[in-house]
């Protein structure tokens, strides 16, 4: 059995990080573990540095920086670099977020686990094979037990 293929939303890892729940943090530890392949591209990869930057949203936060730096690490390790070479531009609500669908499209991911269902599933242009599922619902459909 293949792993599954996932881009994972810099939501959803910065909410790993921080006190987001319990799905989160199983999704980005299944893909430690090799029990999901993440994928990552140009600008995902800038956009979690950017994010990831951010000292202010990480106040209070349980990781100190150097452990979140390890974990990000930790976590690109196990990420396949896709680069995308055609710009589908499926015109979502927010046009910062068309790179995700476009890394899904070329990396032929089977789902991007996002907390931003809402604007990510509405796209003018559709790819059937490529889900849109929060973290809760890509450890059912996937079936990662922890």
């Amino acid at each position: 059995m293949n792993m599954p293929v996932i881009v994972l939303d810099t939501n959803v890892l910065v909410s790993a990080m921080l006190r987001g729940g319990v799905a989160p943090r199983a999704v980005l530890r299944a893909c430690l573990k090799g029990q999901y392949e993440p994928v990552l591209g140009p600008a995902l990869l800038a956009e979690y540095e950017d994010v990831l930057g951010r000292a202010e949203l990480f106040e209070g936060s349980a990781l100190s920086t150097k452990e979140r730096h390890e974990l990000f690490d930790g976590f690109l390790s196990q990420c396949r670099w896709v680069e995308v070479f055609y710009a589908w531009r499926p015109n979502l609500p927010d046009e910062a977020d068309n790179h995700l669908i476009e890394l899904g499209v070329a990396a032929h991911a089977e789902t991007i686990v996002t907390r931003n269902l809402r604007d990510l599933s509405r796209g003018e242009l559709k790819f059937p094979s490529l889900r849109i599922l929060t973290p809760e619902q890509c450890l059912e459909v996937l079936k990662w037990l922890p």
